[in-house]
């Protein structure tokens, strides 16, 4: 079942009241394990801090590692959470496929593992807890397509490893590939970029500028870093600002580009929606009690994964302060900051 904003808030306010009892009783108490790919990026910093927040409210305590985007290290610090006594793990996947090893090593130890944001592949795995990741996909193309319909686009995607790239890359087509099959879009390039680095886009892009001698009419960039990438490498040949570019996160400086006008669009995705109801769940699940929210299955590879999915919201200068500001992601000063133009 997709979950609409609303509606997931509507489950927080009701879910938050009846779990006041688990936040005033101590004794109620449970440790959970969040094992995290990276808190390099400002989206990953707010996951956690917005967990660990509602957790406490509901009386737990969540144990925080970053393996900043290594296999290895995550599963080391996944084994160590396991052996702290964890009651359930929680898992943001640097790679969905070597995961997998988290989850046998979690259920050897009679401990069930939530997947955070991105699908853990071919594995016995107990729930999935994400954003619409395909539909992600589908607004950034659908974006582009009633601005561009025809032209030269040049497509970067995330990091191969991460499965929720896949995701966003087969919306993208669900979109484009009509346009494509007509002859109304080509695809001067498309590649994807390595651990999601806007250095690699900035390469990308300046290899796509290079060889389409700049005739380039629209970038389909996956999140908010790549588009930032992609931003420096178009401003480098006057082009920033011309050329439509999209994104994902809503991350400050994306929002401060979006106003300024160099990045027409990102994806928000209400945080605090996906990590305050991820915490509650979590803590049901150490607690044995039911999760308490409907799930829909989502195919891993192994199994069909019980799964929540929260929808997300296409963001451009019209309505930045609605979805962004007013929903107090970031706050007006710190989006118009070095924006000279007044703020609506």
């Amino acid at each position: 079942m997709r979950w609409h904003h609303a509606s997931l808030l509507l489950l927080l306010l009701g879910s938050g009241c009846g779990q006041k009892r688990a936040a005033d009783s101590p004794t109620d108490a449970v440790l959970i394990g969040f094992s995290m790919d990276t808190l390099k990026e400002e989206r990953w910093q707010r996951d956690r801090d917005l967990f660990v927040a509602r957790a406490a409210e509901l009386g737990a305590r969540v144990l925080v590692q970053a393996a900043n985007s290594n296999d290895v290290l995550q599963a080391q610090q996944s084994e160590n959470l396991l052996t702290q006594g964890v009651k359930v793990l929680v898992v943001a996947a640097h790679n969905g496929k070597a995961a997998a090893s988290i989850v046998e090593a979690a259920h050897q130890a009679g401990v069930p593992v939530i997947a955070y944001d991105r699908l853990i592949e071919n594995c016995d795995l107990d729930l999935y807890m994400s954003f619409d990741g395909e539909r992600v996909g589908e607004l950034q193309a659908e974006y582009l397509l009633q601005r561009v319909p025809k032209g030269r686009y040049v497509l970067i995607a995330g990091a191969p490893t991460d499965p929720n790239a896949h995701l966003f890359r087969k919306g993208q087509m669900n979109v484009l590939q009509p346009a494509v099959d007509r002859g109304d879009v080509t695809i001067v390039a498309d590649q994807w970029a390595r651990e999601w680095l806007p250095v690699e886009s900035l390469k990308i892009m300046e290899n796509a500028l290079t060889r389409a001698h700049n005739q380039v009419d629209a970038v389909l960039a996956s999140n908010d870093g790549t588009a930032g990438g992609a931003i420096q490498a178009l401003a480098e040949q006057n082009l920033a600002g011309k050329v439509p570019v999209t994104g994902q996160d809503a991350e400050l400086a994306a929002c401060q580009r979006i106003v300024a006008g160099t990045q027409s669009m990102t994806v928000y995705k209400p945080l605090r929606v996906l990590a305050r109801t991820a915490a509650e769940v979590a803590v049901r699940m150490a607690r044995r009690e039911p999760i308490g929210v409907p799930t829909a299955p989502v195919a891993n590879g192994k199994i069909d994964v019980p799964s929540v999915l929260v929808e997300c919201i296409s963001v451009d200068r019209d309505n930045l302060m609605q979805a962004v500001i007013d929903d107090d992601f970031h706050k007006r000063e710190d989006v118009y900051r070095d924006v000279s133009i007044p703020a609506p």
